[in-house]
This record gives C-alpha cells, structure tokens and sequence, in this order.
C-alpha cells in the first residue's frame, strides 16, 4: 500500500454528523462534509494485509484494498473505475450498507477496521461532482426483450447490466415511483431520493424502460410477459410483514413499519397524504430491534413524539465479540445507530402478550420479560418466560417493525406456482432462473430480507445468468 505504517500512526474517524438538536427538526441527510484530506488518510490505514478478507466479506467483491490505495494516492479519477467494476451504486451502498467488509477488515483483530463505507460513498460523491458518471451505451443491440419485475436495488442492478449488452429491458413498478425501498422504505434523514433519481436519468439515457404504477399478477397477467418478453426477472423483494398475533391486534394505533415509513417518505415528496400517521405528542412503542425499527425511531423523533421506547425479543447483544462469533464473521455486537443516538429507551428480551384500549383504541401494551437458554453443543437458543415479570405500558402509537417472512405470494407468486423452499422465498438454480424456464429471480425474493449489498450482487448475478441463457455465452462479470 502507499503508507505501509499508516494504520500504526492514524486513528479510525467516521463520517461527521450534524448536530442532534439541529437535524431532529428536518429530514434532510445527517451527514456533514468529511474532509477530503481527512479521508485520504483513512485510506492510508488500509494495511498491505496479504490476504484482504475484506472483499470476501462484501458479497460484491469490491476491489476494497485498491480504491484505498488510490484515495491515499489521491487518484480519484481510476478509484471510480476499480469501484464501479464490481457495485452498480456505489452511493447506495456508502450510506446504507452496515459494511460487513468492515467486520471482516484485517485491522479490526485488534484495532478499528478501516473507514471502508464512507471512502466508498465519497469516490462516488466526487466521480458525481466531476461528471465522471456518464451513461454507457451498449456497442450492440441483441435484439432480445427482457422484463424486471421489481426496482428496488436488485431490479435495477440486473436491469442496468442488462441494458449493457444490448438487451432491450423493461422495468415494472407496482409502486408511483422506482426505486422499491431505496424509495420508499429508507427514510429520507438516511439518503435523500435525488441520488436515485440520479441513477435513474443515468439509466433511461442507456436505454433502461421504467414502467410504474403496475402490479404484475394483477395488472399484467404473468403469462403475457411470458409471450412478450424472452426472459424475466424477478426482483420483489421480500415484503411480507412479520405481524402481531395478540389479542388486540386490531385496536387503531397499531400499523406496520412500512406503511408507516412509506407515508413519510410520500409526505416528503410532496404527495398528500390522507389520514396520516403520525407521531407527534403521543407514546409511541416500536415492537423490532434492526435496522427497520432505527427507522422508525429516526421518524418518530422527527415528528415529535412524546417518548419512544423500542422493544426486542431477543437479548441484548454483547459489548464485543462472543467467542462463538470470531473475526472475520460479521461481529453481532450492540450497536447505536444515528438514530439511536438522538433518543429513546431501548429494551430487550421482552414479549408482548395482549394490546387493550378504549372504544376501540390503543392505549396499553401488556409484556412479560424472556430469557434466553443457549444449549452448550451450540443448537438453537431457547426463550422461556420469565414468571412475575409481567408488566404494561401506555401506548398511543404502535410500530411493527418485527422483520419480513419472504415474498408477498398473494398474486404474482401463487399465480405462478413457483416452486419455493422451506421460508417461502424463490427457489433458483446456479444461473438464478426458476423452476420457471425463462423466469428468474435475485435479491429479498430469493434470499429473504437481506442487505442492500446483497440485492445489488445478487440483480448483477442474475442479470449474468440472463445473458448466458438468451446468448448461449456471457461476458458480464
């Protein structure tokens, strides 16, 4: 690497955040400007480590130790290139992606890992600001029709490669706008919507044809894009809810993560909104401890909420690896997030029992506290109640944020008979296509609720396996 002592002499910095008590009051983006000398030296923490088991830890392979060096270097221009080589939105990733290449960074054995996510957004910012992202048209046209169902960040990643070799591509959106939960389902105080616009202007120019407002299986019978089109694939995402099966499920107050997310970010847009959700002046109480529940959270602060307490069934992670969790696996360790940070209770191992209310509406949650047996040959961890630990607590506003299930089968789905495996998620062979000849599928649909790293690798995976089918042969990587 260029500075070969440089993770002996500089210390990690992250990417510097707004003021809590400014940025609670608006949705923009959190982040401040990093330095770009500040991140040149972060580059130069990257260690010639040998074997980078960083790009093992991306499921994209980014050529991680590479556009390190470069950024130390100060060689913006070819770091874009080494990046763009393996993530078609390097600027999606940068801000969302929890960067397991990070946990599996060689420096983190015994120091803070590499500031790998933040170099990565801002290569991309800067290749934005110098007009080094262009569009790139196909040398050929193949003249064949491809349909991708889905724009969230699998369907566009399979729909860009696609375009790229000359196939004719059409993307499908149930939704008003493209973007899936790129979207819709991250808040806006996270990544603000003009950087897919951006993407999006990139790929119409290429070719790329966006459809919205259509529900295939209901709009658009599946068969006809089976006569229109010479391959399909599906990008759906894995959109179907985990739900509280309590009594008092149906009491007004509760809702969904999503719906909840989703009328925000609309309100954002300046769409109107009827009967909106909100949490201004009201107890709110988020069932979900990932990422989706930090969401809510964010929103709940920004729209006013009296107070917030968010709840998890499972226990409270470690301070720090557990030794049945050793490096380079993804260290599953407490973590505060932004929006952790601004505020809020956060509790762990407890179970909601029943919800109850008055006329109809929510106004108590009733729990009992858990724990967790973890059986010493390393088998499933068992949960048990805790006896006398059953408590209540007032609640006006309830937010399921408990995960995903797999695909929503209602429609397209069950229409298909697609074969699925044990979780309800599409079954693919080594090409991704289905049981399906022709239809294939990538990202949430396939794997179940993942990382947007995931869906971006697996749309570009896909879209290979696409090409090889309709060509006999692929050049994509």
């Amino acid at each position: 690497m260029g500075k070969v002592t440089g993770f002996m002499e500089i210390e990690r910095e992250g990417w510097p955040e707004r003021p809590i008590s400014q940025r609670i009051h608006d949705w923009k983006e959190i982040y401040q400007e990093f330095p770009k000398d500040k991140l040149v030296s972060q580059g130069a923490r990257c260690m010639d480590c040998g074997i980078p088991f960083c790009n093992q830890g991306c499921p994209l392979g980014n050529y991680i130790p590479e556009w390190n060096d470069l950024i130390y270097k100060n060689d913006w221009r070819e770091a874009i290139d080494r990046l763009h080589a393996t993530n078609n939105f390097p600027e999606f990733t940068g801000m969302l992606c929890p960067a397991p290449c990070e946990g599996a960074c060689v420096l983190g054995i015994n120091n803070k890992p590499v500031t790998i996510k933040y170099i990565e957004f801002h290569i991309i910012d800067q290749a934005f600001r110098e007009g080094w992202v262009v569009p790139q048209l196909p040398q050929t046209e193949t003249g064949k029709k491809v349909a991708v169902i889905g724009s969230g960040p699998a369907g566009l990643a399979c729909a860009q490669q696609l375009r790229r070799v000359g196939h004719r591509v059409t993307v499908f959106e149930k939704d008003d706008r493209i973007g899936g939960l790129l979207r819709y389902g991250i808040p806006d105080f996270k990544m603000e919507k003009h950087r897919i616009d951006r993407r999006l202007n990139q790929m119409k120019t290429e070719g790329v044809v966006f459809k919205t407002g259509i529900q295939v299986g209901q709009d658009l019978p599946w068969e006809e894009l089976k006569t229109q089109y010479d391959a399909v694939a599906l990008c759906i995402g894995a959109m179907q809810p985990r739900d509280l099966n309590v009594p008092g499920r149906d009491l007004k107050g509760v809702h969904l993560a999503m719906e909840y997310l989703t009328q925000q970010n609309k309100a954002n847009a300046g769409d109107p909104i009827k009967n909106p959700i909100t949490a201004k002046d009201k107890k709110v109480i988020i069932l979900g401890g990932g990422d989706t529940g930090a969401d809510c959270l964010g929103t709940a602060h920004r729209q006013g909420a009296a107070s917030i307490h968010q709840m998890e069934i499972m226990e409270r992670p470690p301070d720090q690896r557990s030794v049945n969790n050793p490096w380079p696996q993804w260290p599953y360790v407490y973590r505060i997030s932004p929006a952790h940070a601004e505020g809020g209770i956060r509790d762990y191992a407890v179970m909601t029992k029943k919800l109850s209310g008055v006329n109809g509406v929510l106004k108590k949650l009733h729990a009992v506290r858990v724990e967790w047996a973890h059986p010493p040959n390393g088998g499933a961890p068992q949960m048990k109640e805790i006896a006398g630990s059953e408590f209540e607590m007032e609640v006006d506003l309830l937010l399921l944020a408990m995960g995903f299930t797999g695909p929503v089968k209602a429609g397209l789905v069950d229409n298909m008979g697609i074969k699925l495996d044990a979780r309800g998620c599409i079954t693919v062979d080594e090409n991704f296509m289905t049981s399906i000849p022709g239809f294939f599928a990538a990202g949430d649909s396939h794997r179940g609720a993942s990382l947007i790293v995931w869906a971006i690798a697996e749309g570009r995976k896909c879209a290979r396996g696409i090409d090889k089918y309709l060509m006999g042969e692929t050049e994509l990587p």
